[in-house]
């Protein structure tokens, strides 16, 4: 097969995989390697040391799969429907997490397929074709190699956007040992003046247009940082739980934006919106036996229940307490500190001898110095009211 027809066979198989979205690049160095290494350097991975460890691996697609020629970079949809309203009690999860799995198993899965659908297939040469699939955790600069593939640019908020499909989906790559017939690159960049994205964004973690603070955002709070949220932030969350769309939610490219046809991501009953009360009523057992193979398992259970403390703390309600006081009582210090956090927001007659009650047994010195902040600001909210 020559490198037309092998592009031809992947691009269509491909597409009977479920990925609406293909092209092709030669595997070459990205120049986004050196502005990676600028923006490690300045702080703004956060407690996301694996991209330091591995940052050699960013300068070529040969560091992931030995041998690599091309990448055929593809996208599949998620956008399956509108979030609905949330009362009290209720917290937002980021589209990608409503469905029943995680999204690295069913992308994987059919990379899986047009990888051996690719091995089966040779070059003009006889040549076998190998491969590899990647997702997202792979050293790869996917968006680089997405707009050299002409899937797209790379927008404001740091998301690759395609004309007709907007940034409703994931990103993937199939690295191939053979030459591929290359797509053009995608040539121009389409933001315009708008700047909805960068406004709109809840902790104004965008440094400047294209450039993101993970230690800001929402998405990084959620999953990646382990520890203590701080104070500042924490009010600037709202209510999400796993993840955060906003910057897409405001893009006007996602107005069209077509909807998946995947039913592994239409939302779970108590996703959108996700039930808050609930999940602290799990066992550690139980909170792995629900959520071990979907997206929120990635934070476990105490980085899952610190946010949906903060998220009850953002939006007060008299019904929240019962949730937040077993929070209180949790095993994990860090469920301990952000309840008491959030019980300092509910300026409701019970919240201040939950308080006293804990701070008489409590042996964490941060979780101390939590309950006492929540105390002051409740006894200085009184005293206002006075």
């Amino acid at each position: 097969m020559t490198p037309s027809e092998l592009t031809r066979s992947l691009k269509a198989e491909a597409g009977r995989l479920g990925f609406a979205l293909s092209g092709c690049c030669a595997a070459v160095s990205p120049t986004g390697f050196a502005p990676l290494m600028d923006w490690i350097d300045a702080g703004y991975a956060g407690e996301m040391d694996y991209m330091a460890k591995r940052l050699d691996a960013y300068q070529h697609p040969r560091h992931v799969m030995d041998g690599a020629v091309s990448v055929l970079m593809l996208g599949m949809n998620y956008q399956t429907k509108v979030p609905k309203n949330r009362s009290a009690g209720q917290g937002r999860i980021a589209r990608y997490a409503w469905g029943a799995g995680d999204y690295h198993d069913l992308v994987h899965s059919r990379l899986k397929r047009l990888r051996r659908f690719a091995n089966e297939l040779t070059d003009d040469g006889g040549e076998q074709v190998l491969a590899r699939g990647v997702v997202d955790t792979a050293p790869l600069l996917e968006r680089e190699f997405a707009q050299l593939a002409g899937l797209g640019w790379a927008a404001k908020n740091t998301m690759l956007i395609n004309p007709q499909h907007g940034s409703w989906f994931f990103l993937a790559a199939l690295l191939l040992n053979v030459p591929l017939e290359y797509d053009e690159p995608f040539e121009g960049f389409h933001c315009g003046t708008c700047t909805a994205c960068l406004n709109a964004c809840p902790t104004d973690a965008f440094i400047e247009a294209g450039k993101l603070d993970a230690t800001k955002c929402i998405s990084y709070l959620t999953i990646e940082h382990r520890s203590e949220i701080a104070h500042p932030l924490r009010s600037q969350m709202e209510d999400w739980v796993l993840g955060c769309d906003v910057c897409q939610d405001v893009c006007p490219w996602n107005r069209k934006a077509p909807l998946s046809t995947e039913e592994a991501f239409e939302p779970l009953p108590g996703h959108d919106p996700l039930e808050l009360h609930a999940l602290f009523l799990l066992t550690d057992d139980q909170f792995r036996e629900r959520f071990r193979k979907t997206p929120l398992w990635r934070p476990r259970r105490r980085g899952i229940l610190r946010n949906a403390a903060i998220a009850m703390g953002n939006r007060p309600d008299p019904r929240n307490l019962a949730a937040l006081e077993r929070g209180l009582a949790d095993e994990d210090s860090l469920v301990r500190g952000a309840s008491a956090w959030a019980i300092g927001k509910h300026d409701f007659q019970p919240s201040t001898a939950m308080l006293e009650r804990q701070l008489l047994t409590e042996e964490d010195s941060q979780v101390c110095e939590e309950i006492r902040l929540a105390m002051s600001e409740l006894g200085a909210t009184n005293q206002h009211h006075g």
